[in-house]
């Protein structure tokens, strides 16, 4: 076994690996880039070797630079996670003949599947079950449009090398054929230097299903069972589950085999993933091959209790599996939801800064020692640190693992409820507005389900509440137990002291000057035992909680149930304000005496400033183009300004005809949000 390893990667992977490595005896040993020199994959590693710059080009893709960090530190085996090199041929060729043994599979078999066309065919000999297509890369456009007629439309048109949802279209009719491989070519050629292009049909209502295999030196091949990876955006997945709540026990069965027949034919030593494509009758097509660990693995883990990265390692180390296809089993339900630093409400536009609060909700599971039924937080960050613009927006993956699937859903949601995070904005709404969806509850979903029910983008009222009053009843709780506590304040001025009332007047901000007045009685209050009853809009919640004032997670019972949920006191229009979050709903409300109450109904609205007049940054981000002067007309829809941020250019045109007035921001420069960049006249 080995002593020592790098881990080629950072972010929660690499933290991930190096638990398993420690429960191992193995040493590790980080690389970073100077962005990420503070970054907490560096703290946990038992040495650290700086590869360069910031950007991913000049530090983490550098394959010289990782190599010379083996030898340098005496490590005898590197892991690669996933992303960066963990899928270059050439570059696990590279480190077998430096004699650095690749955590992953053998370069062969990473070339093998990582070309489209020729893994399709691989596949095709094996008797995987493929998608009706055309094999061959497509030369012309006119061919494409005679391709698709005999396949049948629709029909996918994809990039051999792509990924990412990059060098793909879907084509309905001969137009969309025709213009889209000329799109498709393009935008190959432009993202990956290979602008081979093949055709294959289209399944309706899709699923995304993969299956996870593991194989060892001596030829011996396992699945362990599959994965639901349907809930995608922009082809990225956003929700990952084990097992599909779709499939029968004969299809999974029938994939399983599919893909460890074509691990087979690969020669598959380590851990990879098949997907599959399955339509509504569960007929299921090969995809593709990921030939390295998966983000969503620790669904898999749960419900295995196998420890893939351990497994990646003793493979890489010449052993033989310790188990064969009838020793493993599948336990309960997992779920994995990605918590990104992007703002849902603002089209998922990146948020990156610094995590001015991180606190995941309490764990039970832990990485790299596989246990049951509990929640399991694998992150590379921590409060206080940065989210860099440099690379992904993953914050953390958030999985839980249940007897069942409902039971693991309302886990999720719990969860997802106790997760704070503030000073970057994330996608947990989105998430907990995704788990609450009754499709989602009842498993009647596909690869299309967010673009179905969220076209429009995606709003604050797309989070619905099961029981909004909760959310005032809670606000009125804390206030009261804030009363309680001044009212204790010794030195108060006699015939003044703090008066502690029964009834309150909550007032909901609803925005743009509008609001929302609740009467609320609060009696029965034991304040050492943090309980009260309280009364608002005819209901009655009696609640109990010891959690502290200045805790921003809120954990307790409402009439007997157990809840989490976050509370904070003062927001930046309002310091008074309340902002309480619970099921992905967020509501900002001021508690007051029914006499304040009355009086603030009299205050003029005070609207924001006019910026009708202003090109803002909508994200933080690098200011890489402006492409306009002052005294230049734009006309609408043309470009006015690059911004990069975590590997993603976004693009900024103009809404409407404008004549630019002023210049206010500089190409390299870094803006925050909201950030004037230009003024119109």
């Amino acid at each position: 076994m080995f002593t020592k390893i790098l881990i080629a990667n950072r972010g929660e992977i690499a933290c991930r690996v190096i638990a398993t490595a420690r429960k191992m005896g193995i040493q590790t040993v980080a690389v970073y880039s100077e962005a990420d020199k503070d970054a907490r994959h560096v703290e946990l590693a038992d040495e650290a070797v700086l590869l360069g710059p910031a950007p991913s080009r000049e530090s983490y893709l550098v394959a010289d630079k990782i190599i010379a960090a083996c030898k340098a530190t005496g490590a005898q085996a590197l892991h690669p996670g996933y992303g960066f090199l963990s899928e270059n041929e050439d570059f696990a060729r590279r480190c077998e003949a430096e004699g650095i043994v690749f955590i992953g599979p053998k370069h062969h078999s990473i070339a093998a599947m990582g070309d489209k066309i020729a893994s399709k065919k691989l596949a095709n000999e094996a008797k995987v079950s493929t998608i009706p297509g055309h094999n061959e890369p497509i030369l012309s456009p006119e061919e494409a449009v005679q391709i698709a007629k005999r396949i049948g439309y629709p029909v996918m048109i994809k990039a051999s090398a792509g990924g990412g949802g990059k060098g793909l279209r879907v084509a309905f009719n001969d137009k969309d054929a025709f213009d889209g491989f000329t799109s498709c070519r393009n935008e190959a050629r432009n993202s990956f230097g290979d602008d081979r292009v093949f055709m294959e049909k289209f399944v309706e209502q899709p699923r995304h299903i993969e299956i996870q295999v593991l194989g060892d030196s001596q030829g011996n091949v396992v699945y362990l069972h599959e994965r639901e990876c349907s809930i995608q955006r922009r082809h990225q997945k956003v929700i990952e589950e084990a097992p599909s709540p779709f499939i029968s026990e004969a299809t999974r069965r029938a994939m399983g085999e599919q893909a460890v027949a074509l691990a087979k034919a690969v020669n598959y030593q380590s851990a990879g993933t098949v997907e599959f494509v399955v339509g509504k009758d569960q007929d299921f097509y090969f995809l593709e091959m990921n030939t390295r660990l998966q983000v969503e693995h620790p669904v898999t883990e749960c419900i295995t209790g196998l420890d893939l990265v351990e497994q990646m390692i003793r493979v890489a180390a010449g052993e033989a599996l310790a188990f064969t296809q009838a020793d493993i089993k599948r336990d309960g339900w997992a779920i994995e939801c990605r918590i990104n630093a992007e703002d849902p409400f603002r089209n998922f536009l990146p948020s990156t800064g610094r995590l001015v609060r991180y606190q995941p909700p309490e764990t039970t599971m832990q990485q790299a020692e596989p246990q049951r039924f509990g929640v399991r937080v694998d992150t590379g960050v921590y409060e206080g640190g940065e989210i860099p613009m440099f690379y992904d927006s993953m914050i953390a993956k958030l999985i839980v693992h249940g007897q069942d699937r409902t039971e693991a859903i309302a886990k999720m949601c719990e969860a997802l409820n106790g997760f704070v995070i503030r000073g970057v904005s994330s996608n947990i709404p989105f998430q907990a507005a995704l788990l609450s969806h009754p499709d989602f509850a009842t498993g009647n979903f596909n690869t299309g389900f967010i673009a179905q029910h969220y076209a429009g983008g995606f709003k604050a009222e797309d989070v619905p509440h099961a029981d909004p009053l909760f959310l005032v009843a809670l606000a009125g709780f804390i206030r009261r137990k804030a009363r309680e506590r001044e009212a204790g304040i010794s030195g108060q001025m006699p015939g003044h002291e703090v008066k502690i009332e029964h009834d309150y007047v909550a007032v909901v901000n609803l925005g743009g000057g509008r609001s929302e007045q609740h009467a609320l009685r609060i009696t029965e209050f034991a304040g050492a035992l943090g309980e009260a009853r309280v009364q608002v809009g005819g209901k009655d919640y009696r609640i109990v909680s010891g959690s502290r004032l200045n805790d921003v997670r809120i954990t307790g019972t409402v009439n007997g149930l157990a809840f989490t949920a976050q509370a904070e006191r003062g927001t930046a229009r309002n310091p008074l304000a309340y902002r309480i979050q619970h099921g992905g709903r967020s509501v900002e409300l001021t508690v007051l005496s029914p006499r304040a109450a009355e009086l603030q109904a009299l205050m003029p609205y005070k609207a924001p400033p006019d910026t009708s007049k202003l090109l803002l940054s909508p994200m933080p981000g690098l200011l890489v183009h402006l492409a306009a002067q002052v005294g230049q007309t734009v006309q609408a829809g043309e470009r006015l300004a690059v911004i990069e941020a975590m590997k993603m250019e976004n693009i900024l045109a103009a809404q409407q005809d404008v004549t630019i007035a002023e210049i206010l921001a500089k190409p390299g420069e870094s803006l925050s949000v909201d950030q004037p960049i230009l003024r119109f006249a």
